[in-house]
């Protein structure tokens, strides 16, 4: 799973943290029932923000179906996010990903540089591009925009040079972002959001071009590979302002927009992208200077909502091993949040899910009231 949006589970409440988890999957089946198998492995925390945003600005709750079991929810069935949303977000995930693949082929990297790897990974992409084309139709988005963004974007980083502003090297990704943010207004029946929407993508997209490159840039020094940070001679200080503003940016741009329920919206847009910012600048647990947002005199945090699992069935040693088995075979110990004991009944979370949190002592988080359950510092 990539994208910079990586939401602790900590950090969303269960209301929230159950949509975002319904859109993820939402993507993922969509992606599986309109384009098979394979194309589940482009499933991305990024794209399915494509998805709350169009529930986000509807007058009632999103298109919902029941998923049977998953590894990733612990083997349970689940409401998911379903209808345009969900096609949406498949449709530019494929589309970039696709376009993804082909820079990886067309680059050498890896296992790319050999033959017959890069020709299947060509056909993949092919097939991957027309396919999001076919789904962005339906839904009315022409995926154009998207290849025309990404086509440009090799002829543009061959003509930087050091001096160069970084922002010729992201507007590619801001261009894209920002279509397929706009795009959700009109799936919505909103459009007069289009134009706040599609400011708030194109910050979007420069934010994670940003960081991409960012994560990247020791391994590129040492590949040889292209970065745009080293080409146009921009230091990290400059890139962390340019991300701070274009976070900033994304917020002013929501306020401008009209949603009927912006609670997990606002909790990835703000809050998520604000600590990607943080965590791929190394500074996880310590806000830079001037970004402390004082709370008002007298404010007490409240506690921050936590889940209380109920404790399993509590087994003898050979039933035990039994179940212990299935919960191998089935992923649970690793993806599974919570999986209960096989022997003792005790609520655990999965390997993956304990690797997950990154926010530090979440209890000393304080609360706002900017979404529902959203834990954070601010004063939005």
């Amino acid at each position: 799973m990539f994208g910079i949006l990586r939401p602790c589970r900590h950090r969303l409440s269960p209301t929230l943290r159950t949509s975002w988890m319904a859109h993820l999957c939402g993507l993922c089946l969509a992606l599986r029932d309109d384009h098979g198998q394979l194309a589940r492995t482009v499933t991305n925390y990024d794209g399915l923000v494509v998805s709350a945003l169009v529930e986000a600005q509807s007058p009632t709750v999103g298109t919902r179906r029941v998923a049977g079991p998953c590894p990733l929810r612990g083997m349970r069935s689940a409401p998911v996010a379903d209808g345009s949303g969900a096609r949406l977000a498949a449709a530019v995930s494929l589309v970039l990903a696709s376009a993804k693949v082909r820079d990886h082929v067309d680059d050498g990297d890896g296992a790319f540089r050999k033959a017959p790897v890069a020709g299947v990974a060509r056909r993949v992409a092919t097939r991957w591009a027309r396919q999001g084309a076919a789904t962005g139709e339906q839904i009315g988005f022409s995926t154009a925009v998207l290849l025309d963004a990404v086509g440009r974007q090799g002829e543009l980083e061959s003509g930087l040079a050091t001096g160069s502003s970084v922002l010729l090297a992201t507007e590619p990704t801001e261009t894209a972002t920002a279509a397929a943010f706009a795009h959700t207004a009109v799936l919505a029946g909103r459009p007069g959001n289009a134009a706040a929407l599609g400011e708030a993508g194109k910050l979007f997209g420069r934010v994670a071009h940003l960081l991409d490159a960012v994560e990247d840039i020791d391994a590129d020094a040492e590949t040889g590979a292209w970065n745009p940070l080293t080409a146009t001679g921009t230091n990290l200080v400059e890139a962390r302002r340019l991300c701070d503003d274009a976070v900033l940016g994304v917020k002013l741009a929501l306020r401008e927009a009209d949603f009927a329920d912006q609670g997990l919206v606002h909790a990835l847009l703000v809050h998520e992208l604000d600590a990607a910012v943080n965590r791929t600048f190394g500074h996880q647990h310590s806000p830079p200077p001037g970004h402390q947002h004082p709370m008002p005199p007298g404010h007490v945090p409240p506690t921050p909502p936590k889940d209380m699992p109920r404790w399993g069935k509590k087994r003898s040693t050979l039933p035990g091993c039994g179940v212990a088995l299935v919960l191998c075979c089935t992923c649970q110990y690793c993806c599974a949040d919570p999986y209960h004991d096989p022997w003792t009944g005790e609520p655990k979370s999965g390997w993956c899910a304990q690797s997950y949190c990154d926010c530090g002592d979440c209890s000393c988080c304080e609360c706002c009231s900017c979404g529902d359950g959203c834990c954070c510092s601010c004063d939005c």
